[in-house]
């Protein structure tokens, strides 16, 4: 039955297609591992997006580099489980709703917490998860029948479990503490959250009048609006010119209040005045001076960041609308000495871009030095393997400086603190079931803690509670630790750092459960085995075409769905996987993915080329049943054979050996150079004589050996090119495919008897030859049409001996017709090529205008003369070398190269024309 692939190939159609299909097939579903599973594991957890998230560039790269890993594992044998799920982001949740709430002229308040977590559930099932849906429609081999969502009812509980757990060793405490607070999202937030810039503001100098005196103290402040919860004035004990001042106390401008003047190291001589304003409540360095002198902490903003009732006159104004009236108020009644100009850093929250507030306020801490030191210990010891390898210097460095993580949100949305205040005796009660009563006074009237967990608290967990943590399930002894994280520097210290402290805390001893036969193996329980995952591969960030950060802004986004949808998925991601060079960014450019879309084209097309002559010859002739590990059923009669078949083998090697260190683009090159080059120009075409021929044994070999070839070749593909793959391998078991995907058949292994130096060698001399006669035919541009003779000197007799056995290949690809063999160099000739085993020399007499082609190349080397000379002016120009930009200069310097050559090209025509 004749083999069927429409004509144009056409990505959209196939992809679709594909795509549903290997959801409802369920082909990347993994059970769990029965008790005598014996595969080697390879374990990945998928990043998970949030529940609002729509696919952007560093998603299409971040998941197009997982999904060659996974497939390539799988491939190979391993028993692959590909994690997928989604995270519950907690503010960006709640923003969204909320909007959707004020569309409609209410707010979350006016609802109450309770209808509105309901609000939240009805939005995360109409709008939630939407990149998921987006990534099976690209393909992404996961196991969907594991996809979790981190506010199910199973992770909370374990969530739950795991603070109860903290708390119980006194790692988990409630303090006040000065956090960054978003006055918009109305959270603390960490302070990786906080993104800082520099702006311009102003600094204000403003005098203190001492008490009793008739004195004045002058400070500096760029937020003047924080001097009325002002408890004191710090002055260094070293600094002689307030020594008469120690002791005393200042009275509070607007405010009339005594506040003491104190001696700190908050306050330093070289720095302005050398006396600073202490506000413990609204400054984190004042605060930790206010607990060394024990100072009120007087708070005068609220969470919405506008004055309250301890601002005094100016209670209910926005924070810059007061500042404006403090510093009025200030001049009129003679406190301020001046303003002026003055850069100043601000920090502004990472969501919703409003400028945050260093704020007292009652938060929830873990202790993390005990985390953290395991956490660095792993690292050190090599237990876990950062590529590249300067990440690991930046984690150890963070690590080593970390400080308590704020754990607690003022959110609705998230999972809600197990903690509970009793109402009769104001004790706290912890606990991973709802009490019914204080277990200090048996007092039934509980309060539950408002606030919810941080979202890097849940999701730092997932290595271990989705695959069944605190249970000893199978899947946490064997998929545990994960084999490799793949995500961006971006959440380094938000997602991969924490999931490394939480993993290495919960998954050793005490805390690691383990299976009854396992208890007396001390390992199950040690450090090695505690990690959340062995390896960790940060990715690039992809930029536009001209290397710029894209965003909205600018208006450089590209949607990868767009992208998509005009070159195919498989292009996309051969562009992002050839570009992904570990640590250099990707300069995205829609003309390269143009490119890899007719490289999908070329596949496309050379398999109907085969499919043509196979169903001539034999219809019914499908790949060899044993092509599991390379090529199988393949004859290796002539040279074109035994070198493509090296050829095959070693790029085989090659792929293998990029994408064990994460080379995606040398992967991705080895491939592109072997299908559109090794085969497609020059195997097939090699191979049509044959194919062509009336020898219907040698005809029967040649599709044999393309059909097995083609089907090995696809395999090898795969991982990065998966829709066009499974498309034409189907077509090649004309449907009745022995297994439901190529997704499940042998990853090609490189077999080292293949492997044929000699015939690599002889080919490369024959290809050498033809393409110096190529290149000649275009300086001499002769007609496509027309063949030329050529004569050749090859002092080796062994090379004259190859040549004289591939003459028939040698005249079709070179459109040569005659070959005549020198018996001394050609090399003085002109219109000869030479290379250090032959000459050739293409036999062309062109009629030209001598006296016109004087002319024209006259013009062209004043052109190249003057060109140069400019060229060697600016080079000569050691003030221009000492300014100018390496890759300027280096430029230049490679032009001057390139116009040397020009020059001597340019002489030797004139010289040959007598001109």
């Amino acid at each position: 039955m004749p083999h069927e692939l429409p004509k144009a190939y056409e990505p959209g159609a196939i992809e679709a297609r594909w795509a549903e299909y290997w959801v409802n097939q369920k082909l990347f579903s993994v059970p769990t591992p029965a008790a005598d599973e014996r595969r080697p594991v390879f374990t990945l957890l998928l990043p998970p997006p949030n529940v609002t998230g729509k696919l952007h560039m560093g998603h299409m790269l971040n998941q197009t580099q997982m999904d060659i890993i996974v497939r390539w594992h799988r491939m190979r044998g391993f028993l692959t489980l590909w994690l997928p799920g989604i995270d519950h982001a907690g503010i960006a949740t709640q923003m969204m709703v909320e909007r959707q709430l004020a569309s409609e002229g209410k707010k979350r308040r006016d609802l109450g917490r309770e209808a509105f977590v309901e609000r939240v559930w009805e939005w995360k099932k109409v709008y939630g998860g939407a990149i998921l849906d987006q990534m099976k429609r690209l393909g992404a081999s996961v196991d969907w029948d594991r996809e979790y969502f981190t506010m199910d009812e199973k992770l909370s509980r374990e969530v739950r479990e795991v603070f109860v757990r903290l708390y119980e060793e006194g790692l988990i405490y409630r303090g006040k503490y000065i956090v960054n607070w978003c006055p918009r999202c109305g959270t603390a937030i960490s302070d990786l959250e906080v993104k800082h810039q520099e702006v311009p503001g102003k600094l204000y100098e403003i005098r203190y009048p001492v008490a009793g005196t008739s004195e004045f103290i002058t400070v500096a402040t760029t937020r003047p609006e924080t001097m009325l919860g002002d408890s004191a004035i710090a002055v260094n004990e070293k600094d002689e010119r307030y020594t008469h001042l120690h002791g005393k106390r200042a009275l509070l401008p607007l405010m009339n209040r005594e506040i003491p003047i104190i001696t700190d190291e908050l306050a330093q001589p070289e720095f302005g005045t050398g006396a600073v304003k202490v506000t413990p409540s609204h400054d984190p360095n004042d605060f930790e001076a206010g607990l060394r002198h024990n100072l009120p902490q007087i708070e005068v903003m609220d969470e919405r960041a506008h004055m309250n009732e301890n601002a005094g006159v100016y209670a209910g104004l926005d924070r810059y609308a007061a500042r404006e009236k403090i510093v009025e108020d200030l001049r009129t009644q003679g406190f301020l000495v001046g303003e002026k100009d003055y850069t100043i850093a601000i920090g502004k929250c990472d969501r919703c871009g409003s400028v945050v507030e260093p704020r007292l306020s009652l938060q929830w801490f873990i202790k993390i030095k005990p985390l953290a030191a395991r956490a660095i210990e792993v690292v050190e010891q090599g237990h876990i393997r950062f590529t590249p390898e300067n990440y690991q210097h930046i984690y150890l460095n963070w690590m080593n400086n970390i400080h308590d993580w704020c754990i607690s949100r003022q959110l609705w949305w998230g999972h809600r603190i197990p903690a509970w205040r009793c109402e009769g005796c104001n004790e706290t009660i912890v606990a991973r079931q709802t009490p019914a009563q204080c277990t200090k006074c048996g007092c039934g009237r509980l309060e539950q803690d408002s606030d919810v967990l941080d979202t890097w608290f849940s999701s730092g967990l997932l290595p271990f509670t989705a695959l069944g943590w605190p249970q000893a399930t199978r899947d946490l002894e064997v998929f545990y630790p994960t084999s490799l994280l793949i995500t961006g520097f971006d959440i380094l210290f938000f997602w991969v750092a924490r999931m490394i402290m939480l993993g290495c805390w919960f998954m050793a001893a005490p805390h690691r459960p383990l299976r009854a036969e396992g208890k007396a193996q001390s390992q199950a329980a040690g450090l090695p085995d505690s990690v959340p995952f062995r390896q960790v591969y940060i990715h690039a960030l992809v930029r536009d075409a001209e290397r710029q950060k894209m965003s909205k802004t600018k208006g450089n986004v590209l949607d990868p769905i767009e992208v998509i949808g005009k070159y195919g998925t498989d292009a996309t991601r051969f562009t992002l996987a050839s570009m992904s060079s570990p640590g250099t960014d990707i300069a995205f450019s829609e003309s390269r993915t143009d490119g890899y879309r007719a490289f999908a084209n070329k596949i496309w097309n050379a398999a109907r080329f085969m499919f043509m002559n196979v169903d001539r010859v034999d219809p019914g002739l499908r790949p060899h049943p044993g092509g599991s590990a390379g090529v199988a059923g393949f004859d290796i009669s002539t040279l074109e054979d035994r070198w493509i078949l090296s050829r095959f083998n070693r790029v085989a090697q090659q792929v293998h050996e990029a994408l064990e260190i994460y080379r995606f683009d040398d992967a991705a090159n080895r491939i592109y150079e072997f299908f559109w080059g090794d085969f497609c120009d020059w195997y097939i075409e090699l191979s049509k004589p044959r194919l062509l021929g009336d020898d219907a044994k040698l005809v029967r070999i040649a599709c044999v050996n393309l059909v097995n070839l083609f089907e090995a070749s696809l395999r090898l593909l795969h991982p990065v090119m998966p829709f066009i793959t499974e498309e034409i391998w189907h077509a090649l078991y004309d449907g009745k495919a022995p297994l439901k995907s190529i997704a499940l058949a042998a990853f090609p292994e490189a077999e080292k008897n293949q492997v044929d130096l000699v015939a690599e060698t002889e080919m490369a001399i024959l290809q050498d030859l033809i393409v110096s006669v190529r290149n000649l035919r275009a300086e001499l541009k002769v007609e496509q049409k027309t063949k030329v003779p050529i004569e050749v000197f090859a002092e080796d007799p062994t090379i004259r001996k190859l040549m004289e056995q591939n003459l028939g290949a040698v005249e079709r690809l070179a459109n040569v017709e005659g070959i005549r063999f020198a018996e001394i160099s050609l090399a003085k000739l002109a219109g000869v090529r030479s290379t250090a085993r032959f000459d050739v020399h293409v036999i062309y007499e062109r009629k030209i205008d001598v006296a016109a082609e004087c002319e024209r190349l006259k013009k062209e080397m004043e052109k190249t003369e003057k060109e140069f000379a400019n060229n060697q002016k600016q080079l000569g120009n050691q003030q221009f070398l000492a300014r100018a930009p390496a890759n300027v200069v280096e430029g230049l310097r490679r032009r001057a190269a390139e116009l040397g050559v020009l020059r001597g090209k340019s002489k030797s025509k004139l010289d040959e024309l007598g001109c």
